[in-house]
C-alpha cells in the first residue's frame, strides 16, 4: 500500500500543475522524456535495481506508448523499502512535471503498480513499479548432499514432440507425471497436445527461438529485433496450434534467450496469458529466467544436465541418476529429455527407483516460482 499511496501523491502533484498544450509530442520527444525518466529512476534506486525501458511511441501507430519498468527488490527492512519507493516517485515526478505530463489514477495488482502518463490528454508513457522479494531459484533448495531430501522433487520435461505420433504414444505409455513440450506447426502438434491433456499430462509450448548457429531452424521462430506486436502475434499463433498449454520453454534459442530486448518483449506476453516459463538454458549467456522473474512470470530453469545429449541407454541412465541426485541435493530439479527410443527405455528402467531414492516426480508447474 506504500507504493499506491506514494503514487497517488505523485498524481496529486501532477494534477496540480497540469498545463495542457495543443501541440502533440513527437515520438522522438516522448523517447527523450522516457530516457530522462529512466535516468532519474536509476539515480534514485539502490544499486542493482532493474530499470528497463521500451521506446514504443510511433507516428505510424498512434496508440503505442513508451514503457518504463522498475523492479525494486524487497529484501531490505520495511523502512528502507518505503524510503526507496518515495525517492523513486519523487524523481519520476520531477521529470514528469518538467515535461507537462499528467497521470491517470494508479492501478495496484499485488506487487505491481501501473500508471499512465499523458501529454495534452494523449497517452505517452506506461510505467510499472514492482516490489518483490529476491527470486528463489530452483537450485536454491535445502537438500541433503549425498543423502535423501525429505521432500525432493523432480520435474522431467520431454521436448520436441509434434512430428511423431508413435513417439508421443510411447511417452504416454510411461504413465508417469511427465510434462510434454510440443513444437507448434508440426504434422501432429495439435492432436498430440490435445491427447496429452486428455490423458492428464501437462502440456507446454516448445517455443522456437533463434540459436547462435541457427541449426535446423523452425519455419517461424522468435529472433532478436522482433517488435513487441510481432512477438505477441507469433506466440498467440503457436498457442492455437498447441492447445491447453500451461507454460512455455524455449526450443534452441541460444541467441534469442541471450538477447535482453527480445526477452523484455516476450515476458509480458507470457504474463498476460498466465503462462509459466522454463528456461531450457541452451546457453550460459541466457537472461530469460532473470527477465521472467523481473516481469512477474512464474518461472524455473533446467538445473541438471540434459538427459540425452548422448542418445544411448547407458549414458541416459547415468544422466537420470544425476538428475535424481540433483533433486535430492537441491531439493528440486528440472530435467529435460527428448522422445528418443533410448531415452524412453532409460526412463522405464530408472523412474521406478525414484520414490525409493526419496524423489517425487512432479509436473513442471509445481517447480516454478
Amino acid at each position: 500500500m506504500a507504493l499506491l499511496g506514494a503514487c497517488f501523491l505523485f498524481a496529486a502533484f501532477l494534477s496540480g500543475c497540469k498545463k495542457q498544450e495543443e501541440r502533440r509530442l513527437t515520438p522522438a520527444q516522448i523517447h527523450q522524456i522516457t530516457r530522462a525518466l529512466a535516468a532519474a529512476a536509476s539515480s534514485a534506486v539502490p544499486p542493482g535495481t532493474s530499470v528497463k525501458l521500451r521506446q514504443g511511441a510511433s507516428s505510424q501507430e498512434l496508440g503505442n506508448t513508451d514503457y518504463l519498468r522498475v523492479v525494486l527488490r524487497n529484501d531490505s527492512p520495511a523502512g528502507a523499502n518505503r524510503a526507496a519507493v518515495a525517492r523513486l516517485i519523487q524523481s519520476l515526478h520531477a521529470v514528469a512535471t518538467r515535461n507537462h505530463l499528467t497521470q491517470d489514477p494508479p492501478i495496484q495488482t499485488g506487487e505491481l503498480l501501473h500508471f499512465t502518463l499523458r501529454h495534452a490528454g494523449t497517452p505517452a508513457l506506461e510505467i510499472e513499479i514492482v516490489t518483490r522479494a529476491a527470486p528463489v531459484s530452483p537450485s536454491a533448495g535445502t537438500g541433503n548432499p549425498g543423502g535423501k531430501a525429505a521432500n525432493a522433487r523432480l520435474a522431467i520435461i520431454i521436448d520436441d514432440l509434434g512430428s511423431d505420433r508413435a513417439a508421443a504414444e510411447s511417452v504416454f505409455a510411461l504413465a508417469y507425471p511427465l510434462t510434454i513440450s510440443v513444437l507448434p506447426n508440426h504434422e501432429h502438434s495439435l492432436e498430440i497436445a490435445e491427447e496429452a491433456h486428455r490423458r492428464g499430462f501437462q502440456v507446454m509450448l516448445h517455443l522456437p527461438m533463434q540459436s547462435v548457429a541457427n541449426e535446423t531452424p523452425e519455419a517461424q521462430e522468435l529472433h532478436p529485433g522482433m517488435p513487441a506486436p510481432e512477438v505477441a502475434a507469433l506466440v498467440d499463433q503457436f498457442l492455437q496450434n498447441v492447445p491447453d498449454a500451461a507454460g512455455v520453454n524455449n526450443h534452441q534459442g541460444s541467441q534469442a534467450t541471450a538477447d535482453a530486448a527480445l526477452m523484455d518483449e516476450l515476458m509480458p506476453v507470457l504474463r498476460d496469458r498466465h503462462l509459466f516459463y522454463v528456461d531450457s538454458r541452451t546457453t550460459a549467456a541466457t537472461v530469460a529466467y532473470d527477465t521472467a522473474q523481473d516481469f512477474g512470470v512464474r518461472s524455473a530453469f533446467r538445473n541438471v544436465p540434459f538427459l540425452d545429449d548422448v542418445a544411448e541407454v547407458a549414458a541416459i541412465r547415468k544422466q537420470l541418476e544425476l538428475a535424481l541426485r540433483g533433486a535430492r541435493e537441491k531439493g528440486e530439479a528440472v530435467a529435460i529429455g527428448h522422445p528418443h527410443p533410448a531415452t524412453l527405455r532409460a526412463l522405464r528402467e530408472v523412474l521406478p527407483q525414484a520414490q525409493q531414492q526419496g524423489v517425487r516426480l512432479v509436473l513442471a508447474s509445481e517447480l516454478v516460482h
